[in-house]
């Protein structure tokens, strides 16, 4: 794909979009992210889904993290810069907490229906998130299934506590602009990840 970063629009933009939100690392970015945004894309009827490249998550260590602006264009090649886009906004916001970065969006594009878009491994360890219960209040999101963590999370603390928000999956393209609620949308999984490409690139035996 090509690698166009960043044609977001400005402040205020008033255009009505349905965009979706898959925030990372991006340590690299890889096939798995692209496969989930297409597959949001086409599920959500979304158009857009912006790549949101953290300046640097909380939650991680900062050893063996890449420059941002290395892995902003790891993500614009992943993208098409049209309807998939790579984005460096949070660091133009300044933002490293979710609920900050949604917010900001939120007062930012008022005309957008945003969804948030994540794994199975991001569910399960989404009580660790700051002010958590105040995102899934105000943006509706979607769970993609990750190897080794589906059953997990939906079993977790945060699948038991919004089980009243939960809809089926055949409900997944009305969760733009609503919230609370929330569908695990099956489909393909990859098994590839940002942690085994950067152990195969420094030789490790996976």
């Amino acid at each position: 794909m090509a690698a166009r970063s960043d044609p977001i629009p400005k402040f205020g933009d008033r255009r009505r979009m349905r965009v979706g939100l898959l925030g990372g690392s991006f340590n690299p970015a890889h096939e798995g992210h692209r496969l989930v945004a297409e597959l949001a894309m086409r599920r959500l009827r979304l158009d857009q889904v912006w790549l949101l490249v953290s300046p640097g998550n909380p939650l991680k260590s900062a050893n063996g993290m890449a420059p941002l602006v290395d892995r902003l264009a790891g993500a614009a090649r992943i993208a098409d810069g049209r309807r998939v886009v790579a984005s460096g906004i949070e660091a133009a916001l300044r933002t490293r907490y979710t609920v900050d970065t949604m917010r900001s969006l939120l007062r930012r594009f008022p005309a957008v229906k945003f969804v948030w878009i994540m794994g199975a491994d991001i569910l399960e360890q989404l009580p660790r998130w700051r002010r958590w219960g105040d995102i899934v209040q105000r943006l509706g999101f979607v769970v993609l299934p990750r190897p080794n963590h589906s059953r997990r999370a939906l079993a977790g603390q945060a699948a038991h506590r919004l089980r009243a928000d939960r809809r089926p999956a055949r409900q997944a393209a009305l969760l733009p602009g609503m919230a609370p609620g929330w569908v695990f949308l099956p489909g393909r999984q990859t098994a590839v990840s940002a942690t085994a490409i950067r152990q195969a690139a420094e030789g490790h035996v996976l």
